[in-house]
C-alpha cells in the first residue's frame, strides 16, 4: 500500500497522464504564439517582452546563459508560472493564460525535465501503460485491462525510442539515457501537439547523444519540439532553428551558422562556451 500511495503522490507530476481532448486549430497561425511576455520576481525581470512563435511539427532549440529566462519560458507555457504582461496562445482557439497546468497539459502540451521521473518500480511496458491510461486513479489505472489498440500505441512507442527489447526490464535499472527515452515515451503516449524537453542530453554518453538526436529530429513533423540545450555539438546535430535568449528576450534567432555568427551571441553566450570547451 505504501508504494501505490508513493505513485499516487508522484502522479502529481505526470500532468501528460490528463487525456488531450481538445483539438488544436493551427489553420490560421503557428501552434505556439508569444507575444510581449513579461514576467518579474522581486524586482528582477526574468522574462523581458519576450516574442516567440513555433510553427506546427517545427523543431526549435533555445539556447542561451544561465539566467537568459529559458525555464521560465517553460514555466509560463505550461502554466506553473503567470506572466505580469502579454499573450500566449496554442493555436488560434486556447488562451494559456486563462488555463491551469492540468487543463493546458490536456491540450496536448507535454514538458520533460532535465531529471527524468519514471516509476523505477514497474516495467518500462508498464509505464507506457499508465501513461495512456485516461483514469488518474491509481488503482482502477494500474488494475485496468490493457486493449488491443493501447498495446499496439505502446508498441509503436517503443520502437520509436528504441527500447523494444527491454520492455520488461524495470525503470530503475536503465541507464540515465534509456530513462530519458522512456520519459519521452511516456509523454508519446498521450499524441502530444507540443514538446517541450530540457536538457535532455545532460550526463549522457556520446553514443546515447547520438541516438537522442536520432530521436528528437525523427518526431519534428509529428510533433512541434522545443528543445532547450547547453551542448552546442548536440544543437549543432539537431539544430534547423535556433532561439537564443538573454535577459528574458529574444537575442538572435535564425539557423545555427547565422547565430553563432552574430557578434552579440559571441559576446554573451558562445564565447563563454567556447572557453569552456578550451579549459
Amino acid at each position: 500500500m505504501n508504494f501505490l500511495t508513493s505513485l499516487a503522490d508522484r502522479d502529481r507530476v505526470f500532468d501528460f497522464l490528463v487525456p488531450v481532448d481538445s483539438p488544436v486549430d493551427v489553420r490560421h497561425g503557428p501552434i505556439l504564439y508569444l507575444e510581449d511576455v513579461t514576467v518579474s520576481f522581486d524586482g528582477f525581470r526574468a522574462i523581458d517582452r519576450l516574442n516567440l512563435t513555433i510553427d506546427d511539427g517545427e523543431l526549435r532549440c533555445i539556447i542561451g546563459p544561465n539566467g537568459a529566462g529559458k525555464t521560465t519560458m517553460m514555466d509560463i507555457i505550461t502554466g506553473k508560472t503567470r506572466p505580469d504582461t502579454g499573450r500566449v496562445w496554442f493555436g488560434s482557439r486556447h488562451d494559456l493564460l486563462t488555463m491551469n497546468e492540468p487543463q493546458i497539459a490536456s491540450l496536448g502540451i507535454g514538458r520533460k525535465f532535465q531529471k527524468p521521473t519514471t516509476f523505477e518500480a514497474l516495467s518500462v511496458f508498464e509505464n507506457l501503460e499508465l501513461a495512456m491510461a485516461a483514469d488518474k486513479r491509481i488503482l482502477p489505472t494500474l488494475t485496468a485491462r490493457t486493449s488491443g489498440e493501447i498495446r499496439e500505441r505502446i508498441e509503436e512507442v517503443l520502437t520509436t525510442i528504441g527500447l523494444v527489447e527491454l520492455r520488461h526490464r524495470p525503470a530503475g535499472i536503465l541507464s540515465h539515457g534509456q530513462k530519458q527515452w522512456l520519459e519521452i515515451g511516456m509523454l508519446l503516449m498521450q499524441r502530444p501537439r507540443l514538446l517541450l524537453v530540457d536538457e535532455p542530453v545532460a550526463g549522457m554518453t556520446e553514443q546515447e547523444m547520438e541516438r537522442t538526436a536520432e530521436l528528437l529530429t525523427g518526431l519534428a513533423g509529428k510533433q512541434s519540439v522545443v528543445v532547450v540545450e547547453h551542448d552546442m555539438g548536440f544543437v549543432r546535430s539537431i539544430a534547423r532553428t535556433v532561439t537564443v535568449l538573454h535577459q528574458g528576450s529574444v537575442l538572435a534567432e535564425g539557423s545555427m551558422n547565422q547565430v553563432s555568427m552574430d557578434p552579440r551571441v559571441v559576446e554573451v553566450y558562445l564565447g563563454a562556451e567556447a572557453d569552456e570547451e578550451v579549459a
